[in-house]
Formats: C-alpha cells, structure tokens, sequence
C-alpha cells in the first residue's frame, strides 16, 4: 500500500515520502499562484480553481489569501463563497456541498500528528474526512477537525472548534463545538429592523 493510499485510508503515513512531499509541495506552488492573481481577474481565479482543484461546482468565490494542501482531495458543489485566509489542509478527503459560505479566517485540518513523541518526530501523520452538507454558514475563525461532519443548513458560530459531528438545522457554538438550539423561521427578526438604537 503505498503511503497516498494509506492517507486517504485515514491511517498512519509517512508524511516525509517522497511522492507525498512532491504534491504537498506543488499544492504549496498552486496556492502561491492563486494568490498572486490580481482580484480584478475574476476569470482567471475562477479557470485556475475549476483546473486544479478536485471538483466545483458553477457560482463560486474564493477570496484571496488561500491556501491548500493536496488541491485534488478537494471537491465542492454550487455557490461556494470563502472570504479572506481560507485554509484547507487535505490530507484526506474534503467534500463541501451546495451553497456553503464560510466566513473570514476559518480552516478545514484534515491532518493531524500522533500523540508518541518519536512517530511524531520521524514525520508520521494521518488524515481524516471532512464533510460539510448544504446551505451551511461558517463564521469567523472557525476551525473545522479532521473525522467530522456538519449536517444541512446548519449555522457555525464564529471562533468555534469542531471536533465532533454536527447535526443538521442547527445553530452550533463553542470550543469544543456544541447544539446550542434548532434553527427557527423567527430567527431572522431581529437583524430585518435593523441594529437596535441606530439612527441615520
């Protein structure tokens, strides 16, 4: 088994290997490449991504900086919307779906490094799955875990750890991440009024 296959297995490899740092280190090139693009060439942003990455759907944006690892492992479905410092480390499979917003300063760690202090130092790691459903908003500085799950139309609240499966239709919160309720049709009142006490 070679050491790829064992990553996407969600087992231990050698991160080290040649075939793997020679990806990691093209993914690093790609990243570079995106960032460089000026944000007035849409086009071009949209083409490179479509080429590179693992699968998009139509309608996306991905502002820029972005980074990612393993681009391939990547697969996203419609109307993706990423703001700034995006960071995707794929060592394993990422499988975003429809309508997914993320917010500024957010991250999806697929890698992760062993607890023995020696596998740890002879370049060891492994890689978990992340999959996101639908309509599901990311906040701010969000950091989403190897090995979970985030169900549809789901809301993340900013500054959260995700490290555990969240269900769908649900406001999510906290380090680590937890329900705090279902999400409800009134939810919306109070932001269609405006922030409360201000005036023009």
């Amino acid at each position: 088994m070679t050491e790829q296959a064992k990553a996407l297995a969600g087992m231990f490899y050698d991160a080290q290997e040649k075939e793997i740092d020679e990806e990691r280190v093209r993914s690093q090139e790609l990243s570079y490449q995106y960032n460089l693009l000026s944000p007035v060439e849409s086009e071009k942003r949209m083409e490179f991504i479509k080429r590179e990455m693992g699968s998009i759907g139509e309608g996306f944006r991905i502002e820029q900086p972005f980074y990612c690892d393993f681009w391939k492992n990547v697969t996203i479905g419609e109307r993706f919307f990423s703001n700034y410092n995006f960071i995707i480390l794929a060592a394993n499979k990422i499988e975003i779906g429809d309508d997914v917003k993320f917010a500024p300063n957010c991250g999806i760690y697929a890698a992760g490094h062993p607890f023995d202090p020696k596998d740890r130092k002879d370049g060891i790691e492994y890689g978990w799955p992340v999959r996101i459903g639908n309509n599901v908003w990311i906040g701010a500085g969000t950091a989403i875990v190897g090995g979970v799950a985030i169900g549809d139309d789901t809301i993340i609240a900013a500054g959260s750890v995700v490290v555990k499966d969240i269900p769908a239709g649900v406001l999510a919160a906290g380090n680590p991440c937890k329900v705090i309720r279902k999400i409800k049709s009134s939810d919306d009142e109070k932001y269609k009024h405006g922030f409360p006490g201000f005036s023009i």
